[in-house]
């Protein structure tokens, strides 16, 4: 596979942007429909009347991707391209990434959110090449927020301020982390209640990580805080932006983090596996495998008087693994 040169890529990166910027707009004219703010003509009035909010929200997921691809086809015919609503149609599960440029998409991440007009929905535009994310673009048009970041050309939001945000200096992890950290987590999708399933997991870990320090015979993390926003996607960029210290999860596809990975190591941050190894405490931290579903984020970090700020990235992770359990997220069928 060729090297992608710098103008190429920047040229790319520029489309990318623009292309997160229309789709955005997209689903805000259409949450604007349902709030009865938007122009629409009496077949649309008759429509909104008529669908229930799912509906609704399913078309306009479906149409977004249709718009992003036809783009993305028509600009770069000879790219792969990998959406949610497409791939969840088929019947594959196979994993997908390769060393071919390939676009990833999440037209609408944080559907639940988008139904209730809960701000915190986006659409997301990862670009991979020999895979790696190396283009990434969120936009959260009802927040007014947009994150990108391009290899070698630093992230940022809405363009002008730089990931992330304390940068003077870029703040080493807390000395104690995970206590003093913001902790980000979600519910995900699996919620079958079973002894020792993915949810009771994930609950146990949460406590853990919540406890007082001395409390779950030792496990517990004392966070700052526990946050959910109910988009993997705008969980990365927030700990992109400095906002998070950690997001831990397990269950995301590609599309809901190839976007986010881009902009949060541009950003300095590190991205590992969510579930702890055998040996947690000595074992190598490597970047994760895109698509691999389980995640731990840590974000950027600067050096301290005793440490470098990979280093107290690292010591992060190690504390977050000796307090999570291991999750169950394999691919169908795999």
């Amino acid at each position: 596979m060729a090297e992608i040169s710098r103008s190429e890529l920047d040229e790319i990166y520029d489309f990318a942007v623009q292309l997160g910027q229309d789709a955005g707009q997209m689903l805000l004219d259409a949450a604007k429909l349902r709030m009865g703010d938007g122009a629409a003509s009496k077949e649309q009035k008759e429509h909104i009347e008529k669908e229930n909010a799912v509906d609704l929200v399913t078309e306009t997921d479906e149409d977004v991707e249709a718009y992003i691809k036809s783009q993305i086809t028509s600009r770069y015919p000879s790219h792969k391209f990998i959406g949610e609503e497409s791939y969840s149609k088929g019947s594959s599960r196979d994993y997908l990434i390769d060393d071919e440029p390939t676009w990833c998409i999440d037209p609408l991440d944080g559907t639940v959110n988008y139904i209730h007009l809960f701000p915190m929905f986006c659409v997301s535009i990862g670009f991979i090449h020999k895979s790696k994310a190396i283009i990434g673009v969120i936009n959260a048009p009802f927040l007014n927020q947009s994150f990108s970041a391009c290899s070698g050309r630093g992230a940022w939001l809405n363009g002008t301020q730089k990931l992330p945000l304390i940068r003077n200096p870029i703040p080493p992890m807390p000395e104690n982390a995970p206590k003093g950290c913001v902790f980000s987590c979600e519910w995900g999708k699996d919620r079958r209640d079973v002894p020792d399933g993915n949810m009771h997991r994930k609950i146990e870990s949460f406590v853990n990580m919540a406890a007082e320090i001395g409390g779950r015979h030792g496990r517990g993390g004392m966070v700052h805080g526990v946050r959910s926003l109910g988009s993997a996607t705008l969980d990365l960029a927030y700990v992109a932006m400095g906002a998070f210290d950690i997001w831990w999860e397990g269950g995301c596809w590609e599309w809901d983090v190839a976007a986010g990975i881009a902009i949060l190591q541009e950003a300095g941050g590190l991205v590992t596996t969510a579930n702890p190894p055998t040996n947690h405490t000595n074992a190598p931290i490597e970047d994760v495998r895109l698509g691999s579903r389980l995640y731990l984020a840590i974000r950027p970090a600067g050096p301290s008087s005793t440490e470098t700020g990979r280093k107290s990235q690292e010591r992060t992770v190690r504390e977050v693994w000796r307090r999570v359990r291991n999750l169950d997220y394999s691919r169908p069928g795999a």
